[in-house]
């Protein structure tokens, strides 16, 4: 009799075939529960950086009785020359250009940083640089490349050159951007010999008054008590992705309003228009959120997005409440000038902000951000003198979005945000 015929102890290829195709639907069904896993737990430290600055921003505030000034640092009275400022031989200068978050290093944490910044410094190789440095561009100066874990999201991927030290959380200026690159403070120009004006010239207060409507004043100190609308309905921080160099409309910015016509200077037409970039068409045919290259100007690598921690620039370390979260930037002119320029993240659906009152909160893209092609609050042009359709002292224009961003316009927020 013959023996029963044994069974091979192995799997045949049809069991194999489908067992591998049950571990790939799983892989498949698990993924994104992992990838939703890890971004939910990027996001929730990003609130917690968020929240540790609101916290600093007490604390500076309890110590000195105002909040840190943005656009502030020791400059050359008689000179404002970028070549003098960004001198490696000791007389470089910062230009005021310095932004909230220097101020802030010593309650981040950051002594040994703010150490170095606050003393003169000699290097080996011969550089020698002033207490708190040359302009906040100059990439020889090592604290300006120093990265402040503080500072970043864990969401955002950027590093490295072409930044120097990253940002990804900025100051909110409010629901209007004329004209935030001078602020309180301003250069008088060659032909009264040169000087800094410090709050004392009456056209830049004026402009100041009518159109800096945030908590925070570029090159003006603020404190708590002028938020009047209430510190938990103000926005005095918030979020910024830093540029990857890709094109984003979010975090490069674009010389496109130049080619505006109608007669008016590029800051009127944008403020006039802040959707003028969508609606000239220069975004990429169907890739809304990147320009198109073939179309727009860009400015140097260097000039994204949270870049420069360092600097006060509208580009580097502000934002306002114009167009909604995660829209695009639209600039007046070069990459160190105004304009529009909204907060932005790489979290889905929204960005974080610090309010005045130190809560933070999660503001999502559908936020009522009212019609964005009405005009922004502006006084006083620097060219012509012009003066907004909207009128000094309006409640803001941008729905729930912009009365967020205004510290004393008195709107009633009633909507949960």
């Amino acid at each position: 009799m013959s023996a029963a015929r044994r069974r091979p102890d192995a799997f045949t290829l049809v069991e194999l075939l489908v067992v591998i195709a049950i571990i790939g639907v799983l892989v498949g069904l698990l993924l994104p529960a992992v990838q939703s896993a890890r971004e939910a737990a990027r996001r929730m430290s990003c609130s917690n950086q968020v929240k540790q600055l609101g916290l600093s921003l007490h604390n500076y505030h309890a110590a000195y009785r105002q909040l840190p000034m943005h656009g502030t640092g020791p400059t050359n009275e008689r000179s404002r020359l970028t070549s003098a400022a960004d001198n490696n031989n000791g007389t470089g200068f910062t230009r005021l250009e310095l932004s909230y978050l220097v101020g802030l290093l010593p309650f981040l944490e950051q002594q040994s940083l703010w150490q170095k910044i606050s003393n003169p410094m000699i290097e080996s190789d011969g550089d020698r640089w002033p207490a708190f440095g040359p302009r906040p561009l100059v990439l020889k100066y090592p604290p300006w490349l120093t990265e402040i874990p503080t500072l970043r999201c864990p969401s955002d991927p950027g590093v490295g050159l072409p930044a120097l030290g990253r940002t990804n959380y900025a100051a909110c200026t409010g629901d209007s951007f004329y004209d935030a690159e001078n602020g309180a403070t301003v250069w008088t120009g060659p032909s009264t010999g040169g000087r800094w004006l410090y709050q004392s010239d009456r056209h830049a207060m004026n402009r100041v008054r009518c159109g800096m409507r945030g908590l925070f004043v570029p090159r003006y100190s603020t404190r708590f008590r002028d938020c009047l609308d209430g510190l938990s309905n103000t926005i005095a921080l918030g979020e910024v992705m830093t540029g990857l160099s890709d094109g984003s409309n979010r975090t490069i910015g674009t010389s496109a309003p130049s080619k505006a016509s109608g007669g008016k200077s590029a800051a009127q037409s944008v403020a006039d228009n802040p959707n003028q970039c969508r609606d000239l068409g220069f975004f990429a045919p169907n890739r809304p959120g990147f320009w198109d290259l073939s179309v727009v100007t860009t400015y140097a690598p260097v000039s994204q997005r949270g870049f420069r921690w360092a600097a006060f620039h509208t580009l580097q370390s502000q934002f306002n409440t114009i167009r909604g979260p995660n829209s695009h930037l639209c600039l007046v002119g070069s990459s160190d000038t105004y304009g529009v320029a909204p907060p932005s993240s790489r979290h889905p659906g929204g960005v974080h902000v610090l309010m005045a009152d130190g809560a933070v909160k999660f503001i999502t893209e559908s936020i009522d951000a009212g019609d964005p092609s009405v005009p922004c609050v502006y006084c006083d042009l620097l060219s012509g003198g012009a003066n907004s359709p909207t009128v000094a002292g309006s409640t803001s224009p941008y729905g729930v979005w912009g009365a967020l961003g205004t510290r004393a316009s008195h709107e009633v927020i009633g909507a949960d945000f």
